[in-house]
């Protein structure tokens, strides 16, 4: 099982699961000591995915943040460079419709040609 299955099993069974600096904090704490076992053997890629968990619910933050900043702004784009080393990760909100991450091969990525469709897409509705 690996570490998303895991804290979602967690999750799902009651647990709350996060990462507190180098050490998890999972409460309540009566876990079988067969999943404490489990998760021993897989701390560093749960704490990994709860790093990942993280930075997406601060990017997310992020667009909503700016959409609150201008009220008139129907989206908010946030382009984070430095999480991943290959991607560039698009946080989106769009205001009272959704956000969503989309993620950009660095070597593709061209923020000029990302404005550009904007500008031209921009007033598309769906």
């Amino acid at each position: 099982m690996g570490a998303p299955d895991l804290i979602f099993e967690l999750r799902s069974k009651g647990y709350s699961i996060r990462a507190d600096g180098g050490y998890l904090d999972i409460s309540p704490a009566d876990l079988p000591p067969e999943v404490v076992q489990t998760i021993r053997q897989s701390k560093a890629e749960i704490m990994t995915e709860l790093q990942r968990e993280a930075r997406a619910e601060w990017r997310r933050q992020k667009v909503i943040a700016m959409l609150e900043a201008a009220p008139s702004t129907q989206r908010a784009i946030y382009p984070d460079t430095d999480s991943d080393p290959h991607n560039v990760i698009l946080a989106i909100a769009i205001r009272h419709v959704a956000t969503c991450e989309m993620l950009i091969p660095k070597a593709k990525y061209d923020p000029w040609r990302l404005l550009e469709l904007i500008e031209r897409l921009g007033q598309t509705t769906h």
